[in-house]
């Protein structure tokens, strides 16, 4: 018995399910990543086929993602053929990159090769030209032809999204010839709900559900049964706008066509989840300014990414304290300004936060457009005059109580309720207006809303007391 045997035989064994590799929390349990990296130290490769290589992919992911960096190209290499190259569509783009970057071509072309088509492109896409050639040169000339037309539309696109493996038969088949088809045929997908109709040129006549086939007698055609296919969508589709179209209509499945309606591929509800998920949190990390960041970034790209939105909040800061700079010689008449004119502008860059939050994903979801935009408005309009007399009439009340004076009471109020009111309606129309003239306003939006509140909100307490003080 080798000593990497032995070992293995005294270290615990983990069971291959989700409620035993993670924790209360969701987090990867720690005696797990112990364990997984002393076997990963030992080189011990039986270990690591029992209680890795047969984690689900999505598993698999997040342990890839759990462990050192050093450890994570040894324990694939150790795997090797066991390794299950979908793992690498569950870790972000950053891991992803470093793994592949190390891997030699011919091992990701031969494990590609296993993988559905469209976790295949989600894998190619982020190679260098050089590196990409070479792996599909490698593949069979069908699966290499099917990749690269997926790879030849936009990122993004439900063609870059779709699974190229589908099944389609001519409409002039009978129910028994298409059962048949299936259970011989072994080139066929995973998992399927429907079965598409097509001419001698594939282009898409319509689709039959799997339950219809199940239902039906085997004499009977399939043009027979077939119905229109619910929404086909076309190739260049932006993902996103596909996604909604599965979210309006329930959709599992949808054919995806090109500019001359021929069957191109199938968009399934698993791919489409994911659009939902990473468009989500694209725009989460939008409205911060981070653009695309990752957790595994480096320090100098992390910085990169967030310097050129600091650079311009730099700008619109400046721009804020050349209207105090306006109001110097009051500020040093009434030092009680100094102290209340943060409450003034933060109270108005929150609230105006909170409408674009909503307009911005009211934009993206499509909820929100050019027939109920006056409502829309008319609404946050009313909203930030509410807000405003509640607080305004809160900190006016604090103020005069705190400086002894109800002059700076009532001016702090007045202003509260015009920076709330500008803060609303800065909120949406401002996203309204980038979306307008095409520009992304989950980018752009927070360093505008932001610099209108500063601005409003100083230029209204400190002109206020100018007025009524000097």
């Amino acid at each position: 018995m080798t000593e990497n045997e032995d070992e293995h035989l005294n270290r615990p064994a983990a069971e291959e399910s989700h409620d035993d590799i993670y924790d209360d929390e969701g987090s990867i349990r720690h005696d797990f990543l112990t364990m997984v990296g002393a076997a990963i130290a030992d080189r011990d490769v039986l270990f690591l086929r029992q209680n890795v290589a047969g984690l689900h992919e999505s598993e698999l992911g997040d342990l890839i993602e759990a462990i050192q960096p050093e450890q994570r190209l040894s324990m694939i290499r150790l795997l090797g053929a066991d390794f299950d190259m979908t793992a690498l569509t569950e870790v972000d783009e950053t891991i992803r990159m470093q793994i592949v970057d190390q891997m030699p071509n011919e091992q990701i072309a031969a494990a590609i090769g296993d993988l559905d088509s469209d976790d295949a492109v989600y894998i190619l896409e982020d190679l260098d030209d050089e590196d990409r050639e070479e792996i599909l040169a490698q593949l069979p000339f069908t699966e290499r032809v099917r990749l690269r037309r997926a790879l030849d539309y936009p990122e993004s696109s439900a063609g870059r999204r779709m699974q190229t493996e589908f099944v389609a038969v001519p409409p002039f088949w009978t129910v028994g010839q298409t059962i048949d088809y299936m259970r011989e045929e072994e080139d066929l997908p995973e998992s399927f709900t429907q079965i598409f109709v097509i001419d001698p040129t594939f282009k898409l006549l319509g689709a039959v559900n799997l339950d219809a086939i199940l239902r039906t007698k085997r004499a009977v055609k399939i043009e027979t049964i077939m119905h229109a296919t619910n929404h086909p969508i076309p190739a260049e589709m932006d993902q996103e706008e596909a996604a909604q179209l599965f979210e309006q209509y329930d959709l599992l499945s949808a054919a995806v066509v090109d500019e001359n309606d021929r069957l191109v591929g199938v968009l399934t509800i698993d791919d489409v989840v994911d659009v939902i998920q990473e468009e989500a949190e694209e725009d989460l990390l939008r409205l911060g300014g981070v653009g695309d960041e990752e957790l595994s970034d480096s320090i100098a790209e992390t910085s990169r990414s967030r310097v050129p939105w600091l650079a311009v909040n730099l700008v619109t800061a400046f721009m804020a304290a050349s209207v105090i700079s306006l109001f110097e010689a009051t500020i040093q008449e009434i030092v009680a300004l100094a102290v209340l004119m943060p409450i003034v502008a933060g109270m108005g860059g929150n609230a105006g936060s909170q409408t674009m939050t909503v307009t911005v994903r009211a934009l993206a979801t499509r909820n929100l457009d050019i027939h109920n935009a006056f409502r829309v408005v008319r609404r946050e309009a009313g909203v930030g005059l509410l807000n405003g007399l509640i607080f305004g009439l809160s900190i006016g009340a604090v103020a005069g109580f705190w400086f002894q004076d109800p002059n700076i009471g009532g001016i702090i109020a007045t202003a509260m309720l015009i920076n709330m009111m500008a803060a609303a309606i800065a909120g949406i129309l401002i996203p309204l207006s980038l979306d307008r003239f095409g520009a992304d306003p989950a980018v752009a939006s927070a360093v505008f809303v932001t610099t209108v509140t500063d601005i409003t909100g100083f230029f209204a307490f400190l002109g206020l007391a100018t007025w009524w003080f000097m």
